[in-house]
């Protein structure tokens, strides 16, 4: 299994259109084959930073989620809304056990 962490921090005038384009995308992402699991978490001591929490089975099936047509979509529409670049840090998984899902 392998979990992607990803921090974005969101322009303020942007921040509906960005939980809207980026509820699409965790949508589509949770029906792909290996998904095990995407959440959209967003900071509660500020608004404009967002975390996506991304499981997927297997490394195949992470690169895999970033050909589908869905993910493009949402990288190319949310790029200019961010502040910075994202931040995606790839992390092996120690527990709960894979098997166990």
């Amino acid at each position: 299994m392998i979990v992607t962490c990803v921090t974005i921090y969101v322009k303020e005038p942007f921040i509906s259109n960005f939980i809207e384009a980026t509820l699409d995308n965790h949508r589509n992402s949770i029906k792909e084959e290996g998904n095990l699991r995407f959440d959209v978490l967003r900071c509660t001591s500020d608004e404009t930073r967002f975390f996506l929490y991304e499981a997927y089975s297997s490394e195949e099936a992470a690169a895999d989620h970033k050909r589908t047509a869905h993910y493009l979509k949402w990288r190319d529409t949310v790029a200019d809304w961010m502040a910075r670049p994202r931040a995606g840090v790839a992390h092996s998984v120690i527990a709960p056990l894979a098997d166990s899902f």
